[in-house]
């Protein structure tokens, strides 16, 4: 076999193209080019004994000449081995138990091993969505959602509602009614899902128009469907439609009324004033009330102020479930282990925000300017929710810095303008500090939204969309 290489023109020809014979037939002109199975006559060749530099078949060396490669085709198979989008099978992604760290809470590293080609199973993506909905962190369970759309899961029911659930404890009702519009197959669960998550998020009106067009669409509606819709008219207030449902339910579906609903007519009635109504309503209910009854009455009192029906309430609490009443009665000092959290959502992070934590002193400096702001447009503390023995201005001062205000006071400063702020507290929000935020929210042009452990809080514009009942 000899190497074109080496064959030159007659003029410069090292050897005349006469002095060698081919080790290959010329192909016939007459018949196509086609590809061929034979076995080459030879895999390497000798130097010649007249001329080293042409070289000629050898069967009888054993160890071949070493062949070197062209120099652009190492640089290419290196290029494509640094390449991931031309890795072969000899170089597979790597390789993670990604269920054990979702349980763990490592949602971030889990997103870093699928960005390398880890592939999340089904029950993988269930865990993170549930993860994400649990830290209340919308920028991490949107990045799930673009993994969940780029996988072979996209569309599934079951995780689509857990993406609904997600969004809808992130306070993202949008991203939830888009994943619930875009669902080829709506069974009563995502209807629910849609429904509560508007009642979770202070947003009932939603929620009853969501409810009519189930009614429209003449959905075959159960006892969980009446106790959703109850609880939008109890958070907007809306009496009259309300108590006609709770009779729909009965007379036009044939469905018994439980404990739940009874619960859910007596919210409507407290959270709209008509306290009075409401034990009536209770009097005259087909079954004993019961301690859940009773601790109803007992909260909707305190929230309106009616300290006669709460008494009367407790009385009745404590002689069926005396435990449950003293856990309902007057709070006490928090210890020290248990001091109050807030999380923080900035723009791409959620960072944990402790009342004695390093930012105390940026949070300080910017909440001073705001205490400012607030008496001058009208805020006055409300002392009754200082515990302390102590005196007047020492109570205006605690309540001053309390651990949701430290946290928007951070917030304010180290978020871009404009911006909404989540804030997530471990606690139920207090009376004064509700008021104040309010006002905060008008002075500052910002959307605050505050996840206690009851509710959503959306302040905006000097008002909260809980109207003043959580």
């Amino acid at each position: 076999m000899v190497s074109l290489a080496t064959i030159r023109s007659p003029t410069s020809s090292i050897v005349s193209p006469t002095h060698f014979n081919p080790l290959i037939q010329p192909h016939p002109p007459h018949l196509p080019l086609k590809p061929t199975i034979h076995t080459p006559l030879c895999t390497y060749s000798a130097p010649n004994s007249t001329n080293p530099k042409i070289h000629r078949p050898n069967k009888t060396q054993k160890n071949p000449p070493t062949k070197q490669p062209f120099p652009h085709k190492t640089k290419l198979d290196t290029q494509n081995k640094n390449n991931p989008f031309h890795q072969n099978s000899s170089n597979p992604p790597p390789s993670a138990n990604l269920v054990a760290l979702c349980r763990e809470g490592k949602v971030e590293e889990v997103l870093e091993f699928m960005s390398q080609g880890v592939l999340a199973d089904y029950f993988t993506y269930e865990i993170l969505l549930d993860s994400c909905g649990s830290m209340q962190s919308v920028e991490l369970g949107k990045r799930v959602h673009q993994f969940l759309i780029r996988s072979n899961y996209n569309g599934d029911v079951g995780l689509s509602r857990k993406l609904m659930e997600m969004y809808v404890k992130c306070g993202c009702m949008r991203d939830a009614r888009r994943v619930f519009d875009r669902l080829r197959e709506r069974g009563l669960g995502c209807w629910h899902c849609m429904i509560n998550g508007y009642v979770d998020n202070e947003q009932g009106s939603d929620g009853l128009a969501l409810f009519e067009q189930m009614r429209k669409e003449e959905l075959r509606l159960d006892g969980d469907s009446f106790v959703t819709v109850l609880s939008a008219c109890a958070s907007v207030g809306a009496v009259e439609e309300g108590l006609m449902y709770f009779r729909l339910m009965e007379d036009e579906y044939g469905i018994v009324p439980g404990i739940e609903h009874y619960l859910g007519v007596i919210e409507v009635l407290g959270k709209a004033g008509h306290l009075d109504e409401a034990m009536e309503f209770v009097e005259n209910v087909p079954i004993d009330p019961t301690a859940e009854i009773w601790e109803a009455l007992s909260s909707l009192a305190r929230m309106q102020g009616n300290v006669e029906l709460e008494d009367r309430a407790e009385e009745l609490l404590a002689a069926l479930e005396p435990s449950r009443a003293m856990a309902n009665g007057p709070p006490t000092l928090l210890p020290k282990k248990h001091s109050p959290d807030n999380m923080l959502e900035g723009k791409n992070r959620v960072g944990e925000y402790r009342s004695m934590n390093s930012y105390k002193e940026d949070a300080y400096g910017n909440l001073k300017g705001l205490n400012g702001q607030l008496r001058e447009a009208g805020y006055v503390p409300d002392t009754r929710y200082v515990l302390h023995d102590i005196d007047q201005e020492a109570k205006e001062q605690a309540l001053m810095y309390h651990s949701e205000r430290l946290a928007i006071a951070y917030g304010l400063i180290s978020t871009p303008a404009r911006t909404t702020l989540r804030i997530i507290k471990n606690l139920r929000i207090c009376g004064d500090c509700h008021n104040a935020i309010k006002i905060m929210s008008k002075i500052v042009g910002r959307e605050l939204i505050v996840r206690d452990n009851k509710r959503f809080h959306h302040f905006k514009d000097g008002r909260c969309s809980c109207r003043d009942y959580w």
